[in-house]
Order: C-alpha cells, then structure tokens, then sequence
C-alpha cells in the first residue's frame, strides 16, 4: 500500500498562540498563519501538507460563543473530505467549552480535530506555541494504513492529548493548563509520540459526518454554597424562556435539604425543564442515591450528569435542546454515553 501525505487544515480562531509582540513597541498583534512555515520553519520536517484558514477577526476566547462554534464546525464540514485532519488554534480560557460543543455538534466524527492554545505568544522567546502547535499537527496526521489513528475531537496541551469532552482549564500561569481528571490520557509526547490506542474513541465508521447546527443556549449553571438565597434561586429557575439548568451540587451529587429547595426543583422539573446534576469537584462522579441528600434529587427526577464535566454538561445540554428530544426521552438519551463524555 502507496503510504499517502495526509493533508492538515490548521484553523485560526484566536488566542494568545497567534499572537506576536511588536518589537518597537511591546504590544501583542495577531500573527498572519500565510507566514506560518517562515515563522517556524520545523514544520517543513513533518510529513504532512499543511494548509491555514483564520478566521477575518480573530476572537479572544473570552468572546467565545455559539455563534463562533457554528462557524468553525462549517469550515471543518466544507473542508472535511480535502482534509486528513484539522488542527484548531484558540484561546485557552474556554478552550474546554468550544472543544467540548463541536465533540457534540461533529456526529460520526472519522478524523481528528485537534485544539491547541498556549499560555505565551507564538513570537515570545520561552513560548510554549510552537511545541502545542508542532505536536498538534503531529497528531492530527498520524495514520495507520492511510487511516487517522485519531477519529475525535482532542485537546493537546504540553505534552498531553485529551479527550477534548474531558478537559477543564486548572492553571491560569502554568504551562500545563489542562487537566483530564475522569479519563486518562489519550497520547503523550516525549522522546516519542505513545498512543493510548485502548482510550481513543471508536465512531460508527459506516455513516458519514453529520453537524448539528441548532444550539440552544437558554439555559443556567447554578453553583450551590451553604446558605444560597431562596430569592436569588427562585429568579434564576423562574426566568421567562429558561430550557434547562446544569446544577453544581456538593461532593457525589449532594445539596440542601430544605423544603423550598426541594420544592423549586420539583416545580422546575414539572415544567418539562431538565436540571443536571454535575458536582463540583474537580473529579469524581455523581451517584444519586448514594446519601439521603441525594436520593430525594433522584426521586424529583434529575439527571444524573455522573463524571461529566461542567463545560461538557453545559455544551451537551445546548446540544441536545437543540435536538427538540421529547421530554419523556431526554432523561434517557442526557444519562447516555454519546461521544465518550461521561462513563
């Protein structure tokens, strides 16, 4: 078999990584990816056929929102069958959020989409850029008998790839910024690139890529605390078009037991909107049932978000408001495994 050079799409969006600092004057302007092979020239070593696409204004990832996520799932769907693999470069503050939407919004994803960011401009001197950008593009054109090894979206970030629908930003200075607490690693660099094949997603390889566009994005993240206003938790479940809510709740699913609490709850799942329930630590799972404090929240009828993350539970919750599920069904198809987001 002719072994092929796979070809790379390389997305700009934004962020710290495309930035460069002037010189004369110490600001930060967005770097123009047509230069990209002058500006690192290690590139031409890999074996592979890059091409860019940036985005006209580049967006700080502070100003990420759905809107945003459509566009680079456009250009990854009219670009899909030129391409092996796409590498998006992002800001890394909500990272997380974007890579985790287009996990959902990418059904029968066959090749890799890779984000990556860094925490120092591409042009600083002890810039962590260029190996998150080297090594992304590594991983993306990876294949095995002319196949992507890589058939999902990741998140790489010194010397890791995650599952991009497990990440969530911990360090805003270090430069390993992300974590993957409830899964492991999908591939680590070091001397050499090691592939965790046993972790990686494996897609229905017969059907084609199809990209959910309809996002709906009226919904709520409520973090409990000990002594949260009943108030100020009435005005968030009462807002006019609400759709659904990702609760924080303590531990493995835990939360008050008060009786108007409880009974919020109860009026809000009653109005056919689906409350998740995510913890708030960094890792670990929710168990509904497992304490008294809990078991009511199962009998109420939330959903159990298990291990997912905060910013998987929100993009998974937009995702499938969008799908205009059934309420009968929704339970069922949240509490569901999808795209390897949750055990």
């Amino acid at each position: 078999m002719t072994k092929t050079i796979p070809n790379i799409l390389l997305i700009y969006t934004g962020g710290t990584i495309g930035m460069i600092k002037d010189p004369e004057t110490g600001t930060l302007r967005a770097f123009d990816f047509e230069n990209l092979l002058v500006r690192i020239p290690e590139l031409k070593l890999l074996e592979c056929a890059i091409e860019t696409y940036s985005f006209k204004q580049p967006i700080d990832s502070s100003n990420m929102k759905p809107d945003y996520w459509i566009q680079i799932a456009e250009v990854i769907e009219t670009n899909y069958d030129a391409f092996d693999g796409f590498v998006v470069l992002h800001g890394s503050d909500t990272m997380s959020y974007t890579a985790s939407a287009l996990s959902f919004m990418l059904e029968h994803l066959a090749k890799p989409v890779i984000f990556t960011g860094s925490q120092l401009p591409i042009g600083d001197l002890r810039t962590d850029a260029k190996e998150n950008l080297i090594t992304s593009i590594q991983i993306a054109s990876l294949q095995y008998y002319n196949k992507p090894v890589i058939k999902e979206v990741g998140l790489y970030f010194e010397y890791k790839l995650y599952r991009a629908n497990r990440t969530t930003k911990i360090n805003a200075e270090h430069f390993e910024a992300f974590a993957s607490l409830n899964y492991p690693d999908l591939a680590e660099s070091g001397v050499h690139l090691k592939v965790n094949n046993e972790y990686l997603f494996k897609p229905n390889a017969r059907k084609g890529l199809v990209v959910h566009k309809a996002l709906d994005s009226n919904i709520a993240l409520v973090k409990l605390f000990p002594g949260i206003s009943k108030n100020i938790l009435e005005s968030i479940f009462n807002t006019e078009g609400l759709k659904g809510v990702v609760l924080e709740t303590y531990g493995a699913g835990n939360c008050s037991t008060e009786e108007w609490f409880l009974e919020l709850l109860k009026d809000t799942v009653n109005k056919g909107i689906p409350i998740i329930n995510v913890t708030q630590c960094s890792g670990g799972s929710v168990l509904m049932g497992q304490y008294e404090t809990s078991e009511k929240l199962k009998r109420i009828g939330l959903i159990s978000g298990k291990d997912i993350t905060t910013e998987a539970a929100l993009c998974k919750l937009m995702y499938l408001l969008g799908e205009n599920i059934s309420a009968n069904l929704f339970k069922t198809i949240y509490e569901t495994a999808l795209r390897g987001e949750m055990s």
